[in-house]
């Protein structure tokens, strides 16, 4: 069977689904899996991802991990593309489905031209939240076939096409989604001393919140809090009695997100009683940070600064968030930055990553993981 990534990652792009509703994406990855010779593949399903152990050719192979995400987001698509997507109100903006169209051309290549080593492709719901990669490898078939490496990769609109960067060490941020909702006392527009007028109180505890990043954390350190959503009342003259407060916060070490965390529960605390409300906060899904292992990033850097086909560029670590951090944390890995520029910026509506980076991406994994 004859690999097309560029009509797979199409037709991925026009099902996009959320965190573990990915029963289309799941049924259409089965399809071409178990099109392919069969000798090789032992297939496990967990929720809506897929397992697949690719047997190697060597008695001391060893296990090696290759992981792609499957969502997508709640987003309404403005690309104009002719196969964008069916789904109302949902998108692959953050390249999920080039991360799949990649993994499955890579897994289509070592099924057919087997390597020494045993790959174990994981297809893992629910990036976007609330999270998958923590509760797959605590299933039963990633504790029996537990890689001794792993790796990923990441679109990187900001990079042309043809590039692939990354570093040893921290790679991505720490982060936390936040969730405060605040209950106050509503009531007429004309009688605001009858009132605990929940707008006010929601625009004093954000605008105190940035005080967390500028005043509380070490200027040597970084962090970033960012309020995405709020909503409050209903009408412009009746008092709101609710608040609901959305947003993210992103440090670069799990200690400074601890101390972040204590710095919010204390001012929204100072917010109850300043505006007699009551508060709830919600932190959310929370993903730990990528660290890329030193012996693991140097032997890939070394193999993409011989490639002949792509460019390697350093790069600095971001603030972006990714649950493949738990698989670092736990397995010697590395995630890199694969070039699909110039674009709108991942999470846009608007995003149109180049194509060609997908068998730019699949000819070379599958030169780096054969030569291992």
């Amino acid at each position: 069977m004859t690999f097309n990534a560029i009509q797979v990652r199409r037709d991925l792009h026009q099902i996009p689904e959320l965190g573990f509703k990915e029963y289309k994406t799941q049924r259409y990855l089965l399809d071409i899996i178990e099109a392919l010779p069969q000798e090789r593949i032992e297939v496990e399903m967990w929720r809506t991802g897929i397992l697949v152990k690719v047997n190697g050719t060597s008695p001391n192979g060893r296990c090696i991990g290759y992981r792609a995400d499957m969502d997508g987001l709640p987003i309404e698509e403005e690309t104009g593309l002719p196969f964008a997507s069916t789904h109302s109100g949902q998108m692959h903006a953050c390249g999920h489905d080039m991360h799949m169209t990649i993994a499955l051309g890579l897994l289509t290549k070592v099924v057919n031209q087997p390597i020494g080593d045993t790959m174990l492709f994981l297809f893992q719901p629910a990036e976007e939240g609330p999270g998958g990669a923590a509760p797959m490898m605590a299933s039963d078939a990633f504790r029996r076939w537990l890689p001794e490496e792993i790796y990923a990769l990441h679109i990187a609109p900001q990079f042309p096409v043809g590039t692939v960067a990354l570093k040893s060490g921290l790679l991505f941020a720490n982060t936390s989604e936040l969730f405060i909702t605040l209950k106050g006392k509503g009531g007429h527009a004309a009688y605001p001393h009858q009132t605990h007028d929940m707008v006010v109180a929601a625009s004093y505890l954000i605008t105190q919140l940035q005080t967390v990043v500028s005043r509380r954390v070490d200027p040597m350190d970084h962090a970033v809090l960012s309020i995405g959503k709020l909503q409050a009342g209903n009408v412009q003259n009746v008092i709101a009695e609710t608040a609901r407060i959305e947003g993210t916060m992103r440090t670069m070490s799990p200690e400074a997100m601890d101390a972040f965390k204590k710095e919010v529960e204390g001012h929204v605390k100072a917010i109850e009683l300043a505006f007699h409300c009551q508060a709830t906060i919600d932190f959310g899904a929370n993903y730990y940070q990528v660290e890329n292992n030193d012996e693991v990033a140097t032997t890939l850097i070394r193999h993409f600064k011989q490639s002949t086909t792509l460019r390697f560029l350093e790069c600095e670590a971001a603030m972006t968030g990714e649950d493949f951090g738990y698989m670092t944390k736990e397995i010697p890995g590395c995630l890199f930055w694969l070039g699909v520029g110039p674009t709108e910026g991942l999470h846009s509506s608007k995003i149109i990553p180049d194509e060609a980076a997908l068998d730019l991406a699949i000819q070379e994994l599958y030169r780096y993981f054969s030569s291992k």
